[in-house]
């Protein structure tokens, strides 16, 4: 199922990723965005245009988002201490943007299980950061990928060896309003990951990050109860199934640089810019 009709062109995703590569080459530099358009083949009102309908704010000020200073003044302005964030109740696991997501998590037993006797049924789509590849049991979304920087099939070799003894089907149908929804952030999406316990707990954590906020990994490792487990903390970021909805994108070094991401840092940063980006316009 392609749901571009309802959601910003994929395509525009593949300019922004091109725009920034151009921009990070040249980043002492700091090309107008004349010298971005032409790069990418773009006239500037044209790039402008696309730029504007997909994240609602001009190119130049988009471009600002992409870069480590914007991440730097995230952690700076939009820190969210995850105990400060349960506390106040400004959302909570079951809370993502405007997005309704009921959390159901495998047991220890069935991830011990490496997915056997469990049917996966899987699909691409299209989405505002390139092709999707989503994955669900009965349950809910066990797995989100994107390939616009790894490849389709190195997502889909990716995905599959996470449960390697479960039976894979492909019925893109089955998974489309709950992608459909990921995606509009609007409705309601069903999430059933399958990691071991002190992965579904770190996973927890991210959903208490609010949209256009940012937290580290020693916060998260201090909200589970496990404050010297920054080192596993970030592994267990890392191997998070479901992204975008689980935003492991959120969760930046303290230094404010954003380390590493399962998908890529410029998927990454353009997750962040467009959060950033909408919330603030």
């Amino acid at each position: 199922m392609n749901i571009a009709a309802r959601e910003p062109d994929p395509f525009h995703y593949d300019l922004m990723a091109a725009a920034l590569r151009y921009i990070e080459d040249r980043a002492g530099d700091h090309p107008s965005l004349d010298d971005v358009a032409a790069a990418i083949g773009m006239s500037p009102a044209h790039f402008q245009r696309v730029f504007s309908a997909w994240v609602g704010v001009s190119p130049k000020r988009y471009l600002q988002y992409l870069t480590l200073d914007h991440a730097r003044r995230l952690l700076a302005e939009r820190f969210t201490v995850l105990d400060a964030t349960y506390e106040t109740g400004l959302t909570s696991p079951g809370r993502l943007h405007d997005l309704f997501v009921r959390w159901e998590a495998m047991t220890p037993g069935e991830y011990a299980r490496r997915g056997e006797g469990l049917v996966i049924r899987w699909g691409w789509f299209d989405s505002p950061f390139g092709p999707a590849l989503a994955m669900g049991t009965e349950r809910g979304l066990c797995g989100l990928a994107f390939s616009a920087e790894c490849g389709a099939e190195a997502a889909m070799e990716d995905m599959r060896g996470r449960w390697p003894e479960a039976d894979f089907t492909e019925d893109p149908a089955a998974l489309a309003d709950w992608v459909s929804a990921a995606f509009a952030l609007r409705g309601e999406v069903a999430l059933a990951p399958i990691g071991a316990p002190f992965q579904i707990k770190v996973w927890e954590a991210l959903l208490a990050i609010p949209s256009g906020h940012v937290t580290t990994y020693s916060e998260i490792a201090k909200r589970i109860g496990r404050p010297r487990a920054v080192r596993a903390v970030g592994t267990a970021v890392g191997r998070n199934p479901v992204s975008w909805l689980i935003p492991c994108h959120r969760a930046l070094r303290r230094d404010g640089k954003l380390g590493g991401y399962h998908w890529g840092l410029p998927l990454k940063r353009a997750m962040l810019a467009w959060e950033s980006a909408r919330r603030d316009a």
